[in-house]
């Protein structure tokens, strides 16, 4: 039989989720001015400001076909699959089609919000909201109540009676018959348990939005918002930084508070220091704008700190020569405008984020362990300009000629000094240490009209080479033979690529730095390994098989990062998908027999 039984929010989830489901972020365009104003998503009055996080979803079936358009055969298959047993297990088993049931009155977007946990004080009390004006002076007195997040979809209901009239259908579970009613603030609640873990809440603001929660207290935060209490739409900052990156392309946009989502994380493995949570609280948030392009998605991204906040950040965008200076086969590179500053904030705000890949203080160790060198005095002192780290593929020709069999693509540190005197006197240093306690072999040559220096260990068959390129940019290269790819400069370089053209966003004009990769001729496992690498992802099956899913369906991918002001920085992201049909039709839904 039919079940009857299941709310009329797991219908409207159900709908959500297929929609969210998949492998793209969504987000949010415009509504109702009293909701959102003018670049604000759907329900930004609504959602409480202590949010963690809040996801706008378009409902454009013209996006979603363009969208389902990019990938491999594969990961097509598992997205169609993924939307079809959502939708068999929330619509078709429970009599409803989103075409029918859903999209009639459904507005453009949808906006989904993660809403802070509940917190405990030390008497056993739950408190309503947490500000994140409050959270570090909380952080030790209260432990985060162990229930389940409140999650908060807000629905505009554009023809309001399709909407009453499919709601209130003998088998819609919103039927008083399966939920109960309550009022809070004037506002009529209904509330369906399904189960002994899951309930549901729902209510209807002023007949054109509908809001869903997955429990009481969710809607309850939701309803003091609607009647002036802190919301998304006035958290200070987030109008001016959406108006940034704004787009009226956008198929999806994301906020994410970052002090409250960092509070809400100190339960998980990793967790940040006082002196972190100290420096996160100066940050207010994250934004992003979503596009989807003929070629890929695009990520228009913006973050800001707090108007009280006593960091600055320093408007340094002098990035631009690296990409000349490599060739037009490299295969990865990342670049910035000042190692040195780079440096330094990266020691700064290595405390507010617990998944750097590298720790300073480990850096530093390892570098004074292996060659005796002050990592801070003796090199990053005089790398005050541009940089970038690249990997560059050996010819072939050149590989057979070696002694020592090629081990993969060779990789190139480039540095634009601000001393040169100095960084020639501990690269000469570097070279000493590296001859006499390592037992390399020193050759100098010369390269056009630039000396080189190589260094070849006879025990581990390992080359480095270390140079100067015009404009007092030093260079030192590991592992395959690559230095005749720079020096001289190379006649047709990366940004002649085409692939690199496409890729790495141009808008950002003057910029702060670059990241480009060839996923393609990279490969896909020698990407996960770098990117779970530096992102210390989790080196589980599962977590490795989901980003090679992932990676299979891209060509390259493509950031490019600015200092917008002393209190936001941009950074743009480009992937290139590939494209094998036009579009996946899902399969036909299973009803259940009757």
């Amino acid at each position: 039989m039919r079940k009857k039984n299941k709310s009329s929010l797991i219908l409207t989830v159900a709908a959500i989720a297929a929609i969210i489901n998949g492998g793209a972020a969504a987000y949010w365009v415009l509504i109702q001015e009293k909701y959102s104003g003018e670049n604000l998503p759907v329900g930004a009055a609504l959602i409480p400001q202590d949010a963690l996080m809040a996801l706008s979803v378009s409902t454009d079936e013209r996006q979603w076909q363009q969208l389902r358009e990019f990938g491999t055969s594969q990961s097509q298959a598992g997205f169609e699959q993924s939307l079809a047993k959502l939708r068999d297990r929330f619509l078709t088993a429970n009599g409803y089609n989103y075409q029918q049931h859903i999209q009639p009155w459904l507005g453009k977007q949808v906006t989904l919000a993660f809403l802070s946990p509940p917190k405990k004080t030390s008497q056993g009390k739950l408190t309503k909201q947490i500000t994140p004006a409050t959270e570090s002076e909380n952080a030790e007195s209260e432990a985060p109540e162990p229930e389940k997040q409140s999650v908060v979809m807000v629905l505009p209901i554009d023809n309001p009676l399709q909407a009453k009239q499919i709601l209130e259908q003998p088998q819609s579970p919103f039927n008083k018959n399966q939920s109960t009613e309550r009022e809070y603030q004037g506002v009529k609640i209904k509330e369906t348990k399904v189960n002994e873990d899951e309930s549901y809440s729902t209510a209807v603001i002023d007949g054109k939005i509908l809001v869903i929660s997955t429990d009481s207290r969710g809607i309850d935060r939701v309803i003091d918002t609607y009647k002036g209490g802190a919301s998304l739409a006035n958290t200070p900052g987030y109008n001016e930084a959406l108006q940034k990156i704004a787009d009226n392309r956008a198929f999806a946009r994301l906020y994410v508070n970052i002090p409250a989502a960092a509070v809400a994380a100190k339960t998980a493995q990793q967790q940040l220091s006082p002196q972190g949570l100290e420096q996160i609280q100066q940050q207010q948030g994250l934004a992003s704008n979503i596009i989807l392009e003929s070629q890929g998605i695009r990520f228009k991204n913006i973050s800001w700190l707090k108007p009280n906040s006593q960091r600055r950040y320093q408007i340094t965008n002098n990035a631009g020569e690296m990409p000349q200076l490599l060739p037009a086969n490299t295969l990865m590179m990342v670049s910035g405008g000042n190692l040195k500053q780079f440096w330094q904030e990266y020691v700064q705000g290595v405390e507010s984020n617990p998944m750097t890949p590298f720790k300073p203080t480990e850096l530093r160790s390892a570098v004074k362990n292996f060659t005796g060198l002050d990592l801070d005095q003796d090199l990053v002192s005089w790398m005050g300009g541009e940089f970038s780290v690249s990997l560059i593929p050996a010819k072939q020709a050149n590989q057979a000629n070696e002694q020592f069999p090629s081990i993969g693509p060779g990789v190139v540190f480039m540095v634009k000094t601000s001393d040169r005197q100095t960084a020639e006197k501990n690269l000469a240093q570097l070279n000493s240490i590296m001859s006499d306690k390592y037992k390399f072999k020193a050759e100098k040559s010369r390269l056009g009209n630039q000396p080189v220096v190589n260094l070849v260990s006879p025990i581990l068959g390992v080359k480095m080479s270390q140079g100067w390129l015009d404009g007092n940019v030093a260079f030192i290269t590991l592992g395959a033979p690559i230095t005749e790819e720079i020096v001289p400069r190379p006649k047709n370089n990366l940004t002649q690529n085409e692939l690199f053209r496409s890729t790495v966003p141009s808008e950002l004009t003057p910029n702060n730095g670059h990241f480009f990769i060839d996923i393609e001729r990279m490969g896909v496992d020698t990407t996960a390994n770098l990117l779970s690498f530096l992102l210390r992802l989790s080196p589980d099956i599962t977590t490795q098989n989901n980003l090679r899913n992932q990676l299979s369906s891209m060509q390259a991918i493509g950031v490019t990062a600015a200092v917008s002001d002393e209190r936001s920085s941009r950074f743009d992201i480009f992937v290139k998908l590939k494209k094998v049909r036009e579009g996946g039709i899902l399969p036909a839904p299973n009803v259940p027999a009757k």
